[in-house]
């Protein structure tokens, strides 16, 4: 926003040429607030996103050392996301399955091939969960790493470890993709629910409309057979002898 000053001369001029410049400054410096404001509000932002951090995680009987990350949506959207990557990456998981298994849920890609975190050959271990039994729309994905029978962050050095938090992080788009997709075949199961539901519906008005009918046409039948009756009544009736 351009100021337009007047041109004056004299001191009036020169004073008001100095109130003039400390209205600008003051202006300025608002503006700084606002724009520190808008800053913080996007770093804010930034960091509420989901970030992969170090942790732990139990497998194979044994605290191993993970990457973990917190994801603001249900555990299947995350899980199906997760797995349609590594499906185009060309890798298939086996599943650890078994009511006893104390690793059940846990997807094991032996022998896999993840440019974006290493170019050596690693078995990645993920299993995903709901974060809590209170929060359904929130899941938590633990990533493992081995490479010859041993955990490989831990010969892993903080670049590596770095790629492969940023994984996990850029795995959002993917996330949000098949969450959707989930919306839309719960949507869809409910039209079609709701659909079958109007078609029992409109079965049961036919029936009744036919039953209706069949109903209007036994009266009407009945009718008929009562007057024919009557008449017959009638005549027999007229056969009496008088005394």
């Amino acid at each position: 926003m351009k100021l337009a000053l007047p041109l004056m001369s004299g001191p009036k001029g020169h004073d008001y040429l100095e109130n003039s410049m400390w209205l600008i400054k003051i202006k300025n410096k608002h503006m700084k607030k606002i724009n520190l404001l808008i800053i913080s509000l996007v770093t804010i932002s930034a960091i509420a996103t989901a970030q992969a951090y170090e942790g732990t995680a139990q497998y194979d009987k044994k605290k191993q050392a993970a990457i973990l990350i917190d994801y603001s949506y249900p555990s299947k959207a995350v899980e199906n996301a997760i797995i349609q990557r590594m499906e185009k990456l060309g890798y298939h998981a086996k599943e650890e399955k078994g009511i006893l298994n104390r690793d059940k849920g846990f997807l094991v890609y032996k022998n896999a091939y993840i440019t974006d975190i290493s170019i050596d050959k690693i078995d990645y271990i993920i299993k995903v969960e709901r974060k809590s039994r209170k929060e359904n729309e929130e899941a938590i994905l633990y990533l493992l790493m081995n490479k010859e029978g041993g955990n490989a962050m831990d010969k892993m050095d903080a670049y590596d470890i770095g790629r492969a938090k940023s994984f996990l992080n850029n795995m959002l788009p993917d996330i949000e993709a098949a969450n959707l997709e989930l919306l839309i075949i719960a949507k869809e199961e409910m039209v079609a629910k709701a659909e079958k539901k109007l078609k029992s519906l409109q079965n049961d008005k036919l029936e009744l409309e036919n039953k209706l009918m069949a109903n209007s046409k036994m009266q009407d039948d009945t009718i008929k057979d009562i007057e024919t009756e009557k008449l017959n009544l009638e005549t027999l009736k007229g056969k009496r002898k008088k005394d």
